[in-house]
């Protein structure tokens, strides 16, 4: 049974998502929050495997609650679940460390998807998401070919993991990581982690 968390402001949006969630037999909505105050206190006590998280919310929002927690817990699996498709929100919630990105009118299956393969360590991205980067600043090049060690650097990366995580799940020094996440972006034409990280789920890199 996958726990999930979750957090909106609209009392709606948590009705409606607890509701569609039960009608899966694997997904059981642990708790919920009507704000990101106090969100890193509500994973310690709840322990959710998975938080859906909206980005609107006063006082703290979705991208700097994810900030918070990943920073805390840095397995913790967080799906952002918005209506906005602007590309530098979908940029900065995967620079915030989120492995998903779904707009609120996905219907329940999509979601259901989402939260299972994160749960197998997967970055699940909405097709507005990805289109959203596309239509971005960023223009992307032609893919150059990865060599076996950048394509596991890369699935790290997608997997918002820093460079001193990637470095010890991988037994490389930091150092080293840097230079694989330099060839990477050179390679794939980008120039951040962000784009590479959109670039690598859309073309199934990894």
């Amino acid at each position: 049974m996958t726990r999930v968390l979750l957090v909106d402001d609209h009392s709606v949006v948590i009705e409606g998502l607890t509701m569609l969630l039960a009608s899966f037999d694997d997904l059981d909505v642990v708790a919920s929050a009507s704000s990101a105050t106090g969100i890193v206190e509500c994973y310690r006590a709840h322990r959710p495997d998975v938080v859906l998280m909206d980005v609107s919310m006063p006082v703290v929002d979705g991208i700097e609650a994810t900030e918070l927690l990943r920073s805390e817990f840095p397995d913790a699996r967080v799906i952002v679940l918005t209506g906005s498709t602007d590309p530098h929100l979908v940029g900065a919630a995967l620079d915030a460390g989120a492995c998903g990105y779904l707009m609120k009118s996905a219907s329940g299956d999509d979601i259901a998807y989402a939260v299972r393969n994160v749960m197998t360590g997967q970055s699940v991205f909405g097709s507005e998401a990805v289109q959203a980067l596309r239509a971005g600043p960023e223009s992307v090049g032609p893919v150059g070919q990865l060599t076996p060690r950048e394509t596991d650097v890369l699935r790290q990366v997608v997997a918002g993991r820093s460079n001193k995580q990637i470095a010890v799940e991988l037994g490389i020094s930091p150092g080293t990581v840097r230079i694989h996440v330099s060839n990477i972006l050179a390679k794939l034409g980008v120039s951040n982690r962000t784009a590479a990280a959109l670039l690598a789920v859309d073309r199934r890199l990894v």
